[in-house]
């Protein structure tokens, strides 16, 4: 590798709704209240389980969430919907998910100081494509006037890291000269809004970043990436089942397996020990500790997950400008969660301070990349 490979700009697109707690549990309560009345008798004979009622409270303390950004709003709150009503775009429109990676990238480009000729590589990595051809990141490419290469990835919530792990590994090959990574997390959709446990939990957004070799750096705010590393363990633990085959398999669409589904307390049992462990071994890789690490750029899923990582990690609380949340305002916003951690609170860092970016998700899948500011 001739130069150091550096992540020069980053770029966040946030939603214009915003859908607070009370909102979707006023929401589902009444959803609930209206199952239980029609199913009354397969529910007092055993044959179907009641829904339960929730709370505001409820959420705010089983996840940290407080409220989420969501592309489109309207149909998630009709209780004869509890979708969000996206109307279809002719072929010859640009996609919803390419439209909220075009903001993220174009204030990622802004950042970095870089035009749309100085990039020949746009990766589209996030839980989700809204299709599966032709590729996201090649209309964002088109979109945008890059030239080069495109493709999607999908890591569930380690699609960014692990995005920022190819563009890390092509710069440092050569094979690409600056790399623009875009993560259009657009959950809504897949999200079931008639499950108490799993409701509340996703926001959308849209994040993106510039990976280039430091040597053609224009940027105020760069941080050197010192190595990367992931790792994955197959679980069945957090799912979501509907795909193409589904309509070859003649099963409803609309079935809660289909959606986001989750184990969330063996979720939270086995991937914070995971997590700690990859951590630790990968700042061991330097010669650094945990205390050598001015901030924490942590996956945004549950505020219990991070608070027991970092804690187990520097063996105390963590303070919020060590490791800030952002989930009590946007959510989880799956592979997104760390990327805007890192774009709002990032600049006031020092030169030769280090980072640790890292996502944890389904799969199970972990990514990390040690970062320093330069």
């Amino acid at each position: 590798m001739s130069s150091a490979v550096v992540i020069s700009g980053s770029g966040l697109w946030t939603p214009s709704y915003s859908v607070s707690n009370q909102e979707l549990v006023t929401a589902y309560n009444a959803y609930a209240e209206q199952f239980n009345f029609d199913n009354k008798t397969q529910i007092g004979s055993g044959e179907i389980l009641a829904k339960p009622m929730s709370s505001a409270e409820f959420i705010e303390k089983a996840s940290g969430i407080k409220s989420r950004y969501t592309y489109i709003k309207d149909g998630i709150l009709d209780t004869n919907r509890m979708r969000p009503n996206i109307p279809p775009r002719a072929d010859d429109s640009l996609s919803d998910q390419a439209e909220m990676a075009i903001y993220a990238a174009k204030s990622a480009l802004q950042s970095a100081n870089k035009t749309a000729d100085d990039i020949d590589v746009v990766i589209v990595a996030c839980a989700y494509t809204q299709r599966s051809y032709p590729a996201i990141a090649i209309e964002v490419q088109g979109a945008l006037g890059i030239k080069g290469f495109a493709f999607d990835m999908l890591v569930a919530c380690s699609a960014a890291t692990f995005a920022l792990h190819r563009a890390y590994e092509m710069v440092a090959a050569g094979t690409a000269k600056s790399v623009l990574v875009v993560n259009p997390e657009l959950t809504s959709p897949q999200v079931n809004y008639c499950d108490r446990d799993s409701h509340f939990i996703f926001g959308d957004v849209a994040t993106a970043m510039v990976v280039e070799n430091k040597e053609s750096v224009r940027s105020e705010h760069a941080f050197e990436i010192l190595s990367t590393k992931a790792v994955t363990q197959y679980s069945n633990n957090i799912r979501s089942n509907f795909g193409y085959v589904s309509r070859a398999n003649d099963s409803d669409p609309f079935a809660a397996d289909k959606l986001f589904h989750q184990a969330g307390r063996k979720v939270f049992k086995e991937v914070c020990p995971m997590a700690v462990e990859h951590i630790e071994e990968h700042l061991t890789r330097h010669q650094l500790s945990s205390s050598d690490v001015s901030r924490w750029w942590l996956h945004q899923a549950n505020i219990n997950m991070n608070t027991l990582i970092t804690r187990k990690l520097l063996g105390r609380e963590a303070s919020k400008q060590e490791a800030p949340i952002v989930l009590d305002t946007y959510a989880n916003t799956a592979s997104a969660g760390s990327i805007i951690a890192f774009n709002l609170y990032h600049q006031d860092m020092r030169q030769g301070e280090h980072g640790l970016l890292c996502s944890f998700g389904a799969g199970y899948s972990i990514g990390s990349l040690v970062l320093r500011k330069i």
